[in-house]
């Protein structure tokens, strides 16, 4: 959407890139259905039907608020669930209690994308969440979120809920303390940036950790 406002692509050409997008997801779908099941059919029709609304439609839910509810259920509970169902067919407690850390910490991504836009987005009439809590109020959300989900793999892990060894991802604060500062403390487009690219950082080491970790036990 901000490549599109901002003029570096047309809305004609940005659509044809998502319908490509979705083409190449379907072809993926088709073929995790022959490996897992009808299942993943149903679960790729609704995940397009809600990345479809999240911008698009009259009334697009990313720009009500509803943005990381979104990111939460599709890019943290249904994928990892997901991913372990087309493993194996099964989707076990353990798989659930997982994917909570790892979809706060994706849902973290987005309120520090949505934290730096936040004045663009007020101007131009989007009330992601983070223009409806407020600066302060978003950066809370933030770090609720990050070092929520360390607490939550360290709670899950000695209560034997899930694998010990997932707790391996505990060792990834590390890399959420600067992060979490910058979110904090600057309003700048250049150290929000970096914010956000680690984050995203962040989220890929506690998942490979929590992988590890699984495969450990």
């Amino acid at each position: 959407a901000i490549a599109v406002a901002s003029g570096l692509i047309t809305a004609r050409n940005m659509w044809m890139a998502v319908w490509v997008m979705f083409a190449i997801a379907a072809a993926c779908g088709i073929y995790l259905a022959v490996i897992a099941g009808p299942v993943v059919i149903g679960i790729g029709v609704v995940s397009i039907l809600a990345t479809l609304g999240y911008v698009g439609g009259p009334k697009p839910y990313g720009y009500r608020g509803l943005g990381e509810v979104f990111v939460f259920v599709f890019f943290g509970l249904i994928a990892t669930v997901g991913s372990r169902f087309v493993h194996d067919s099964t989707a076990p407690l353990a798989a659930w209690l997982l994917a909570v850390p790892v979809g706060f910490l994706v849902t973290a991504i987005l309120v520090a994308n949505n934290i730096r836009d936040i004045e663009t987005d007020r101007a131009t009439g989007k009330r992601t969440l983070a223009v409806m809590l407020g600066r302060a109020n978003t950066a809370r959300l933030f770090d609720a979120l990050v070092y929520g989900a360390f607490v939550l793999i360290a709670v899950f892990a000695a209560a034997g809920w899930t694998p010990r060894w997932t707790a391996l991802a505990v060792g990834a604060v590390p890399l959420a303390v600067p992060v979490s500062r910058i979110i904090r403390t600057e309003t700048e487009g250049p150290p929000l940036i970096r914010a956000l690219k680690g984050t995203a950082r962040l989220h890929l080491a506690v998942g490979a950790l929590l992988a590890f970790g699984a495969v450990l036990a």
